[in-house]
């Protein structure tokens, strides 16, 4: 049985980039409906000794929606810090990122760019394949990497509950907001695994 996560930050610590009303709402009603979904889903589904990226990657379905929301949703949330302890990527993350994209601010535009330009709900993810190789994906509804052989490491929520009662329809304001607060120690331990 899953358990809804338990955030690392008091409700309102990541004011005013995402608001404790907003958090409220996205971690304790929309996260945990998919968490109470996948636990009424998964008993008889033979995926039940799996971990949550197996069950993404195998599953279908519903099965597959909530699992993968329940994932991306606890990745995206222990992304970010009020007081990120490293601001900027550093070490083979930083290497990988200067090589692919020529600097941090290129590899920002690029994923912010993507976020923007996803047509309705879904999330975007900066993504490494088995050879550590990067890649900005954008995913409809519940999709993600783990689903497509893929290591997810970062993630912005494009679903609009998101960020509509904070950002209204200013998906791209939300966006650049963000960078803020990831803690970018914490997507460098997510490449290195």
């Amino acid at each position: 049985m899953y358990t809804l996560i338990q955030l690392p930050f008091a409700p309102d610590a990541l004011e005013p980039v995402i608001s404790a009303n907003t958090l409220s709402f996205h971690h304790g009603k929309h996260l945990q409906a998919y968490v109470d979904n996948l636990n009424k889903l998964l008993p008889g589904s033979g995926l039940e000794a799996l971990s949550l990226e197996e069950i993404v990657a195998k599953a279908s379905g519903a099965l597959f929606n909530n699992a993968g929301q329940v994932l991306n949703h606890n990745l995206y949330f222990t992304q970010f810090a009020p007081q990120p302890s490293s601001p900027v990527p550093g070490g083979k993350l930083a290497a990988q990122i200067e090589k692919q994209w020529g600097g941090v601010d290129a590899f920002k535009a690029d994923f912010e760019g993507k976020g923007t330009g996803l047509f309705g709900s879904g999330w975007v993810w900066l993504q490494a394949d088995a050879d550590g190789a990067l890649s900005i994906g954008q995913y409809a509804n519940a999709d993600n990497p783990a689903a497509h052989g893929l290591k997810p490491l970062l993630t912005f929520d494009v679903w609009e509950h998101a960020y509509y009662l904070d950002y209204q329809n200013r998906r791209a304001a939300h966006l650049n907001a963000l960078w803020q607060i990831v803690d970018w120690k914490v997507i460098e331990g997510r490449y290195a695994l």
